[in-house]
């Protein structure tokens, strides 16, 4: 359960005194008002069968278990006032934006090397308008919910992400989807070079590799980036503001 604010030490340290969010290195301020959650890349292409990330070989056998935490965290958050943004990753359907052989996207994609290695697979990809691209159905926006395109690893490149924060006057992130030592990692660092205090729930997030990826994404984000935090301690926390109202 979440404790009362008493302590100047908790962050940030703007944010109005109430309710704390318990998170590593130490606990957060949490306010509706201040603070969103980010929802990375909860699509086909990295949360079920047939989606590129299982026709690339990686293992999405967590996926399942995080796309239900997901709900709970969101379900939590819309009761409390705070805004929902999803994210949507990939290209047009000429695939202009994922670059040329001159960027190091075309080479570094595992979409684009699956589709160029299986031409059977072409166009089908991380298109916009395709099933893999869409979210899963498990996860769709709400009313009032805000829905971003971002067509690299971080959710800040090329995108409106950090005007649609400034404009709401957010200072506090909470990340939640997949892949946390690709997308989640890299929109989380941006998240804390551009001032905002960025908080991961590691187990609604879900890695792409060995485990100890995981676990070295959650070192990097508590060691260096932001803070780490639970589904339970986040709806715990946040499910007081509910209650309230």
């Amino acid at each position: 359960m979440a404790a009362r604010d008493s302590s100047a030490d908790l962050l940030p340290g703007d944010a109005p005194a109430g309710i704390v969010l318990p998170a590593r290195p130490e606990g957060v301020r949490v306010s509706p008002e201040t603070t969103a959650v980010v929802v990375i890349d909860m699509q086909n292409a990295y949360a079920s069968e047939g989606g590129y990330v299982d026709l690339a070989g990686f293992d999405i056998g967590g996926a399942a278990g995080v796309i239900g935490k997901i709900a709970s965290v969101l379900d939590t958050a819309r009761a409390a006032g705070m805004p929902v943004i999803f994210f949507q990753n990939g290209w047009d359907a000429d695939y202009v934006e994922a670059g040329t052989p001159k960027s190091p996207n075309w080479h570094k994609s595992n979409a684009l090397k699956t589709m160029r290695a299986r031409p059977e697979l072409s166009g089908q990809l991380l298109a916009r308008g395709g099933w893999d691209y869409d979210l899963v159905d498990a996860l769709q926006p709400q009313p009032g919910d805000i829905r971003l395109h971002k067509t690299r690893y971080s959710g800040f490149f090329n995108s409106q992400l950090d005007s649609v924060l400034r404009a709401r006057g957010i200072r506090t992130i909470v990340f939640v989807g997949i892949a946390s030592n690709v997308c989640v990692e890299s929109t989380l660092r941006d998240a804390f070079h551009l001032e905002y205090f960025a908080v991961m729930l590691e187990d609604a997030t879900h890695h792409l590799g060995p485990d100890f990826i995981q676990q070295a994404t959650v070192y990097n984000v508590e060691k260096f980036f932001g803070w780490v935090s639970t589904v339970a301690d986040f709806c715990g926390s946040v499910g007081q503001v509910e209650t309230k109202g």
